[in-house]
């Protein structure tokens, strides 16, 4: 089968950053799915894993945790799906990824998609929608959320940040403040539902104030948290919640103490990489999430469509995730 991997970490602008590869056709056992993948898109975690991650005994890696396909074959054990079902998931870090024609998957973290989506538009979802259910429902508990209450999303254009906007938009009754600091992703983000928009390059304490919000109850750091911390702590509200998702330089997080403001991480692998308890959540959620989808509550994040999943046009999807040139999703589809 086709796929695309590396076999040494290297800079993006290498030739064999990224290769096309033939590999064996994995064959599913236990709770797997066999998915012809039809469809992926390019997070950030996949420019990480290349430049952090050198495989080892010369066995190449297959990045790419989004993907969308039809499922071709079930392992033994499986219940949720049959063969012909169309799917979307993200997948597993410690797996095989999705940059290739078959992938195995578990059952367990895998959904239906959405019915009214292509694959292209599907394939944008899955990995920002977990996370950003998991941010605000998991970590955060916002559910919970006392009427009136506030949400700043620092970062906000990108592919999470476009699905946490949609989901406290529909789903909560939070007042949600995102920050962006390009023209296009000011547009973006008040279009798909941000009340406000601030920029981060400026006092994010001033700007809350000429707003009438002095503080905010819930604070999620998508990028550079290292560089916002010190304005977190000035702009969240005593007891409040602080998320975040990337992996910033080291910071003095006692000065969340005097507020008694708690510390919340989201990584979406975590449930399939320790196979917790509750890994099937992860399942419910894609379904729940493509049912949104198609009563129209949360549109596709998609942005940049650059054609066929091959290396030529991976190496371009990672060039311009790590130049920070992206507003929503990247997407590739079919071989």
């Amino acid at each position: 089968m086709k796929a695309v991997g590396y076999y040494q970490s290297r800079a993006i602008t290498e030739q064999d950053a990224l290769v096309d590869l033939e590999l064996p056709m994995p064959v599913a056992q236990g709770r797997d799915l066999l998915i012809e993948v039809k469809a992926v898109s390019v997070n950030p975690v996949d420019t990480k894993v290349r430049k952090g991650s050198a495989p080892e005994g010369g066995v190449a890696r297959v990045l790419g945790w989004d993907a969308v396909g039809i499922v071709q074959a079930i392992g033994s054990h499986v219940t949720l799906f049959k063969v012909g079902d169309r799917v979307w998931y993200a997948g597993a870090l410690n797996r095989a990824g999705s940059n290739s024609e078959f992938q195995l998957v578990d059952e367990r973290i895998v959904g239906h998609m959405p019915s009214s989506l292509s694959f292209a538009e599907a394939a944008a979802l899955p990995l920002t929608s977990i996370t950003a259910w998991e941010l605000l429902f998991d970590r955060l508990e916002v559910q919970r959320a006392h009427a009136g209450a506030s949400l700043l999303i620092i970062g906000a254009a990108g592919g999470v940040g476009s699905i946490l906007v949609q989901l406290a938009r529909q789903l909560t009754t939070l007042t949600i403040i995102a920050t962006a600091s390009r023209p296009e992703s000011v547009q973006w983000l008040k279009a798909i539902g941000t009340h406000h928009v601030i920029n981060h390059h400026q006092s994010m304490q001033a700007q809350l104030a000429a707003i009438g919000m002095e503080e905010v109850d819930y604070v999620i750091g998508l990028n550079k948290t290292d560089q916002h911390f010190d304005q977190i702590v000035q702009v969240i509200k005593p007891q409040g919640k602080f998320a975040l998702i990337d992996d910033p330089e080291l910071f003095d997080f006692r000065q969340l103490k005097r507020k008694s403001v708690s510390l919340h991480w989201e990584l979406m692998f975590t449930r399939a990489l320790f196979n917790t308890p509750d890994m099937i959540k992860q399942h419910e959620m894609l379904d729940l999430i493509a049912q949104y989808v198609d009563q129209g509550l949360i549109k596709t994040t998609v942005n940049h469509h650059l054609g066929l999943i091959n290396a030529n046009h991976l190496k371009q999807a990672h060039a311009m995730l790590e130049n920070h040139q992206v507003v929503g999703k990247i997407v590739l589809e079919g071989f």
